[in-house]
């Protein structure tokens, strides 16, 4: 009996079924059953929203709160209900779940998908930095001397306390031999620097300047600045209007620069996906998004989850593009290599 017993057993058992031959029984199943377009329909109502919000961001109304710019600015993270999603569907073995989800991969692989790879090069000839220091920083000098070893040619600081200013002077000063500041933002430079003022933001104070840089291959505009803040508040929403007068003032400016080569650094309080700052990446070309590797986030220094401080460019070629080692402040610095056209 226990002879006959196990001849059943090895024979008709599915422990020894084979794995491919399991797999088609399973898939089998699966067709057979009438119930795997039916369920998970919350699972693919949820995964086709998220599809609706990407591909339609730019119609979300801002009226309300700017909610539009709050999505926008966390637009990429969306993609984290795609793994969540996925299992879900897995463990309902829904069908429409799963082809909900597949819509939803390929929404943001196409919206993101060219950020998750390194685009970056091995050319240029002229690298530049920016960094907010934060106001509050513990140790101004040694942030500058951090942000000096990065090798870059020109270095833009924003956020500068006017106390803390010398010290930032003394530590760049063996690096940079010129520098301009203008409020509280400012350029130091290792070529020549003309021309520099400041560009009126419609803040009350100064946060923006422009200076003209003489790299080896000609002049250079270069613009620093640093947007107002924005907030969330319970009572108001994402608040960004002060940030958004700021950007239009800046475009104009921007858009009056008689330079064909420009480079705009900064904290500008938004990322590229930001409607609120199209007056400025409508004419400028981020380098993060040309020439980037992943999505470069500076922003909160110890879980950055946004790309707000910025290097854009007009008449000049993005080679590389990356975040420098965290210092002192709550933001990253951001760096970028850069091809000037004589």
């Amino acid at each position: 009996m226990a002879q006959a017993y196990m001849t059943e057993t090895g024979n008709g058992g599915s422990g020894d079924e084979p794995t491919g031959s399991r797999f088609r029984r399973r898939l089998a199943e699966l067709r057979r059953d009438p119930g795997i377009w039916r369920r998970g329909i919350v699972l693919a109502a949820v995964a086709g929203a998220l599809s609706l919000v990407m591909i339609f961001h730019a119609q979300l109304p801002n009226t309300v709160g700017n909610l539009g710019s709050l999505i926008e600015t966390f637009l990429p993270w969306l993609g984290l209900f795609v793994p969540v999603l996925l299992v879900a569907g897995l463990l309902r073995r829904s069908a429409t779940a799963l082809v909900a989800v597949a819509v939803l991969t390929a929404v943001w692989l196409n919206f993101f998908g060219g950020l998750v790879t390194d685009k970056s090069g091995g050319g240029g000839n002229l690298m530049v930095a920016t960094h907010n220091v934060d106001a509050d920083n513990p140790d101004p000098e040694g942030t500058a001397a951090e942000i000096a070893r990065s090798g870059a040619d020109v270095l833009a600081l924003t956020e500068l306390k006017a106390s803390a200013v010398p010290g930032y002077s003394r530590a760049l000063e063996g690096t940079y031999k010129y520098h301009a500041v203008e409020g509280t933002v400012g350029v130091w430079s290792k070529y020549p620097l003309s021309g520099s003022a400041a560009v009126d933001i419609k803040m009350g104070w100064t946060r923006a300047m422009r200076a003209t840089v003489d790299t080896p291959q000609g002049q250079v505009a270069v613009y620093v600045a640093h947007l107002p803040s924005v907030r969330v508040k319970l009572n108001a929403g994402f608040t960004a209007n002060q940030r958004d007068n700021s950007a239009d003032a800046l475009g104009h400016a921007l858009a009056a620069e008689p330079l064909p080569r420009v480079i705009l650094l900064g904290d500008l309080n938004g990322t590229m996906n930001d409607r609120a700052l199209s007056p400025v990446t409508s004419q400028m070309r981020s380098t993060q998004g040309a020439a980037g590797d992943g999505f470069g986030f500076s922003w909160p220094a110890p879980f950055p989850m946004a790309r707000i401080d910025q290097i854009m460019v007009r008449g000049i070629t993005p080679e590389a593009s990356w975040t420098l080692p965290r210092t002192g402040s709550d933001h990253l610095p951001v760096a970028a290599r850069l091809s000037v056209r004589p």
